[in-house]
């Protein structure tokens, strides 16, 4: 396989400086040849997008609830059109964040090229299906989802081509445990895929994983959009990321359930986010990652 190594140092989402510093920080770590998977991987590390400087007291200049709206947009707008290029020389597009919010660009690039056989998996210990209307931080890693779905402030909702890029019932979340009310009530009212975090731990992930398979059939979708984001774990493993959540799931179950995602040979394009370097503790978080990014690498 050919991977694109598409580095994203954005914290404009979180609004939690450090987590920028992820993608090298990986690199740093090995994470090109961990990748290649000793040779069976060909990389190209296509570097750093350009993220914009902007002073913490201009962050609500370009709207009143969410912050540094602009870069977000701008930097989502060129993610998205690296991701679509990438599939169209057949390269598969490995992201590495960064907060979440650059999910907007992968999401839209990978939409662009698929077209309606598109479905976005989302493992992650939040829905991130907040709009303007509903976040109670502004942030925008809390949004991308919702965009994605077409819900939520327009300029969020056209990054990169207009409109929604993938239908709700072609979402499908595994892992969440911190749900905000609007996050909820909209799961109810969509009829979203949500496996949580509870229901992993109480039906356990050969169950959940049968659960997903058979959805993943009955959709009948040939290409998905993997995006990961590291506080699916339990905080204990990942002190270092921007919002880390208690009684999370351990690295077994995680790798058991991102095993069962990348069986389905449906993964085209995928995310890896929200690795705070500067808010990690003895190395934890990192350690974390590295066996995560050894299962995913692996399992490609």
């Amino acid at each position: 396989m050919n991977i694109n190594l598409i580095g994203v140092p954005l914290f404009y989402g979180c609004d939690r400086p450090g987590v920028e510093f992820g993608p090298n920080a990986l690199r740093d770590n090995d994470l090109r040849q961990i990748l290649s998977v000793d040779g069976k991987h060909k990389i190209y590390d296509l570097g750093n997008l350009y993220v914009e400087t902007v002073d913490e007291k201009d962050k609500y200049i370009n709207h009143s609830v969410m912050k540094y709206l602009s870069p977000i947009t701008e930097v989502n707008t060129n993610l998205a059109h690296i991701v679509y290029n990438s599939l169209t020389s057949d390269c598969f597009p490995f992201v590495v964040g960064g907060d979440h919010s650059l999910g907007l660009g992968s999401v839209a690039g990978a939409a662009r090229f698929h077209g309606d056989d598109f479905g976005v998996i989302w493992i992650d210990a939040h829905g991130d299906i907040n709009t303007d209307t509903t976040s109670p931080s502004g942030n925008v890693h809390g949004m991308p989802l919702a965009a994605s779905m077409g819900l939520g402030y327009k300029g969020l909702v056209d990054i990169y081509v207009e409109g929604r890029k993938v239908k709700p019932s072609n979402i499908f979340i595994l892992g969440a445990r911190d749900l905000d009310k609007g996050e909820l009530d909209l799961i109810k009212e969509l009829g979203l895929n949500v496996w949580t975090t509870k229901a992993i731990k109480d039906k356990g992930t050969e169950a959940v994983i049968n659960e997903f398979h058979n959805a993943i059939q009955a959709a009948k979708i040939n290409n998905f959009h993997l995006s990961f984001d590291i506080d699916c774990l339990d905080s204990s493993l990942v002190p270092g990321t921007g919002t880390p959540v208690s009684e999370g799931l351990s690295i077994e179950e995680v790798t058991d359930i991102t095993k069962s995602v990348l069986a389905t040979r449906k993964v085209r394009s995928m995310d890896f986010v929200e690795f705070n370097p500067k808010l990690d503790v003895e190395d934890i978080t990192l350690s974390s990652c590295i066996k995560m990014l050894k299962v995913i690498s692996e399992n490609l």
